[in-house]
């Protein structure tokens, strides 16, 4: 019976050692013992220099997912794979996860591929932050964060108009945090 298993990988190599593991599986004949390998990633959309990029982040940097029938040789296989370094489990010995546990896993990268279009923004400020207004009628003002929805994406700025503090409504990626 296969079952959800942890693999503890070098951060950076988790796409490389699920590609390993299949290959290695298929090589050795094992490809039925090795039903899935999954690296859990969600879309994220983000502002780099005033630009809005849709970038891929890793859910668990370091983690792949794999579900295995668990034997001798498929512990070898995954063991011996480079760049891993052991399973999720206590005494060195691989412990799986709950059905549960994983679909909850795959389910919110799931979700997150279907939401591209609109996925997941986040704030890279709080409130009470000084802001700068990057685009829009009032790009190159600086102010201060009031209120944060992130359901809508969208931030209250305060802004200095002619000397009066002025509210603002802008989408994240209109404002960047000043250091």
């Amino acid at each position: 019976m296969s079952r959800w298993y942890i693999i503890h990988a070098y951060s950076g190599f988790e796409n490389k050692v699920r590609d390993q593991i299949v290959s290695d599986a298929a090589r050795l004949g094992l490809e039925g013992m090795v039903e899935a390998v999954e690296v859990p990633t969600e879309k994220v959309t983000e502002v780099r220099r005033g630009k809005k990029v849709q970038s891929e982040r890793k859910f668990f940097p370091g983690y792949v997912l794999a579900k295995l029938e668990m034997n001798d040789q498929v512990y070898h296989l995954v063991k011996n794979t480079p760049k891993v370094t052991g399973f999720l489990g206590s005494s060195g010995k691989p412990q799986p996860i709950s059905e549960a546990e994983a679909a909850r896993i795959l389910n919110t990268k799931a979700e997150a591929d279907a939401a591209a279009p609109k996925a997941k923004k986040k704030a890279n400020f709080e409130i009470g932050d000084s802001v700068k207004v990057l685009d829009g009628p009032f790009a190159s003002f600086s102010g201060l964060v009031e209120e944060i929805d992130y359901e809508k994406s969208r931030v209250k700025v305060s802004v200095s108009i002619f000397g009066r503090a002025t509210p603002v409504e802008l989408d994240f990626e209109q404002v960047e945090k000043t250091k």
